[in-house]
C-alpha cells in the first residue's frame, strides 16, 4: 500500500518513512501543500498522512481542496486527485475544537503529536480497511486468509511463507478482488518515487504467488492485467 506523508519536519518525515517502510508500506514524502497537490494530481495513494502546520499554508487547505476535487473520469485513474482518498491528520494541534474542525473538513481520523507508531499504523490499517469496504480486519477469499496486521497468509488453514513484496502484491489483488488491475496499477500501489522497478517484477511475483496458492486463485485477462475472482 502506498502512503503520502505531507510533513515539513525532516526528522518526523524520515522517522515515518523508515517505520512505515519497515512495515511493508511504500512511502513518499512532500514538505508542503504545493508539492503534495502535484503528487495527488499525478499519482495514486492509498492514504495521506497530513500535517497542518506547513510552510506554504495550512494543511486543512489541502484537505478541503482534495475533498472538493471532481472524481476522475472513467478510464483516467490516477490522472486527477481522488477525493475519496483516506486522510489521517498528524499534528501538534490537540485541542478538542481543533480536532473537530479537522474532522469536519473531511479528515477520516486525527492523531496528535507526539504519537505511538503502533497506534498510527493501527489507525492507518482501519482507514485502509474502511476504504476497501471491509468490516473484518482479516481478508478472506476462497480458502485464503490474509491478516494485514500480523502480515501473515494462510491457505486452507495452513501458513504460507511469503516475501514482503509477494505479500504486498497479494494484498493489493485481494483488496480489489473481482476487478482487473493492470501491471502499472499494481506497481503504483507498491513502489514509491525512489524505487527502481524491473520491467518484469510484477509478473515474477504473480508467478510465485500462483505456485504457493494455486494458479486458479490469480487469473490473467490477456492484454489487460490480473485479478482474483470472487468465486
Amino acid at each position: 500500500m502506498r502512503i503520502l506523508v505531507v510533513e515539513d519536519d525532516d526528522g518526523i518525515a524520515a522517522g515515518l518513512r523508515a517505520n512505515l517502510q519497515q512495515r511493508g508500506y511504500a512511502v513518499d514524502v512532500c514538505g508542503g501543500i504545493a508539492p503534495a497537490w502535484s503528487a495527488l494530481r499525478t499519482e495514486r495513494f492509498d492514504a495521506v498522512l497530513l500535517d497542518l502546520g506547513l510552510p506554504d499554508g495550512d494543511g486543512g487547505e489541502l484537505l478541503t481542496r482534495l475533498r472538493a476535487a471532481p472524481p476522475a473520469a472513467p478510464g483516467q485513474p490516477g490522472k486527477l486527485p481522488d477525493p475519496a482518498t483516506p486522510v489521517l491528520i498528524l499534528t501538534a494541534r490537540d485541542q478538542v475544537r481543533q480536532r473537530i474542525a479537522g474532522l469536519d473538513q473531511g479528515a477520516d481520523d486525527y492523531l496528535a503529536k507526539p504519537f505511538d507508531v503502533d497506534e498510527l499504523e493501527a489507525r492507518l490499517r482501519a482507514l485502509l480497511r474502511r476504504a476497501a469496504g471491509r468490516a473484518s480486519p482479516v481478508i478472506r477469499v476462497h480458502d485464503i486468509e490474509l491478516d494485514p496486521a500480523a502480515r501473515t497468509v494462510r491457505r486452507a488453514g495452513q501458513p504460507v511463507e511469503m516475501s514482503p513484496r509477494e505479500f504486498s502484491v497479494l494484498l493489493v489483488l485481494l483488496d480489489a478482488r473481482g476487478r482487473v488491475l493492470s501491471r502499472q496499477q499494481i506497481e503504483e500501489r507498491l513502489y514509491n518515487w525512489q524505487s527502481g522497478v524491473e520491467s518484469n517484477a510484477i509478473e515474477v511475483h504473480i508467478h510465485h504467488l500462483r505456485k504457493k496458492l494455486g494458479s486458479e486463485r490469480i487469473q490473467t485477462m490477456r492484454g489487460v492485467g490480473y485479478f482474483v475472482p470472487w468465486e
